[in-house]
């Protein structure tokens, strides 16, 4: 068999990423030669640092080389400055907008593990799909005096819902409940004979009617195409969405929402893991995903060497699977749930003393 020959891109950013993304690296370098992979990596440069040194947070080289070389990449983590500092916005934000990366995807799995308790009776293995393009998010903005005349001052923010959007992070959110569907009766996972795959697609269209009924209407309309048409399709106000994943998460498969609730859940739903230093994230775009942990950079532990690296990790393998690699995904979700069941080594943010390096390894020698 020939070998496939992809190529990554590495952007430690700042902090710890500067410590987890050459785990990442070394997880790709070890997965088994019976995938037939072969790996080169690019260092590229982002991150508070680096708008430090050069006045320049997201390069414009670090983009060029992201489109025209990289199969896909890595990203660490990124500082943010406690004031406002001129000419700084953060470049994860800005590499969506040029990279086109519409969706961010963000799984939450729990695994029941002797070295730190889970935070929920029932395991569960969920994923958020976020539209990241649109909604309040576009950032138009205006503040100007009240015409009362009382002094006072008046603040508006657009929110802008298109159906171009609305049906394709619904339409990839789909594409995901298909395929993780597969994963889980490849792998013989019992919930593949007990769990349908599902999207609830989440909204305020009764409050809402013109933009999240949009996407409310659009989102249905996707996900009624034929290729869809094993999927169970819901829907949920984002008021009881948040209620019900956090009661009752195991019930959820994939959930699909605008920007604004896709982040407030993202990050609500990673209290349900434990740990930052368990949750992944990948955004994905038309020929590109960046695979990016959900911790921050964390100078409190930076250069110290016990960073978790699962997270990174973990990252790596939702990376492949949007790369048409679900059987690289697979081996190295197996080894990480293999290693935090067995619970032998994990890192001090889960109650365990392990290094960076002693839990890669670990992993590693489970492929």
């Amino acid at each position: 068999m020939t070998a496939r020959s992809l190529r990554i891109g590495l952007i430690p950013g700042d902090g710890i990423g500067r410590e987890v993304i050459p785990a990442g690296k070394k997880i790709l370098e070890s997965l088994p030669s019976s995938l037939g992979l072969n790996f080169s990596f690019v260092d590229l440069d982002a991150g508070y640092d680096c708008f430090k040194r050069t006045g320049a947070a997201l390069p414009d080289k670090t983009v060029e080389i992201l489109q025209k070389e990289c199969d896909g990449a890595l990203f660490g983590a990124v500082s943010s400055p406690t004031t406002k500092v001129a000419n700084y916005s953060s470049p994860i934000v800005a590499m969506r907008k040029r990279l086109g990366l519409y969706a961010n995807v963000r799984p939450c799995k729990t695994v029941l593990s002797p070295a730190f308790p889970s935070p929920t009776k029932t395991p569960i293995d969920l994923v958020i799909v976020r539209e990241n393009t649109e909604d309040l998010y576009v950032k138009e903005e205006r503040t100007y005096p009240d015409p009362s005349g009382d002094g006072g001052q008046i603040a508006e923010a657009i929110k802008r819902i298109s159906s171009k959007a609305s049906w394709r992070i619904a339409d990839i959110a789909g594409q995901i409940a298909l395929r993780r569907h597969k994963m889980r009766i490849a792998s013989g996972s019992e919930v593949s004979h007990t769990k349908s795959p599902m999207v609830t697609i989440t909204h305020k269209s009764n409050v809402l009617s013109q933009t999240d009924g949009l996407f409310r209407s659009t989102a249905r309309e996707a996900l009624s195409q034929p290729q869809f048409s094993s999927l169970k399709v819901e829907e949920q106000i984002v008021d009881s969405m948040v209620y019900k994943l956090f009661l009752q998460p195991e019930y959820y498969d994939v959930i699909v929402a605008p920007n604004l609730y896709g982040d407030l859940l993202s990050d609500g739903s990673a209290a349900l893991v434990g740990s930052l230093g368990l949750v992944p994230s990948a955004n994905v775009g038309e020929g590109i995903v960046i695979g990016e942990p959900c911790h921050g950079s964390a100078p409190d532990i930076e250069g110290k060497g016990i960073a978790n690296p699962i997270a990174t990790i973990r990252s790596v393998g939702v990376m492949l699977e949007f790369m048409d690699l679900p059987e690289a995904a697979e081996a190295i979700y197996k080894a990480v749930d293999a290693s935090l069941m067995e619970g032998k080594l994990v890192t001090p943010d889960l109650g365990g003393q392990a290094t960076t390096e002693e839990v890669t390894n670990d992993i590693i020698k489970r492929f």
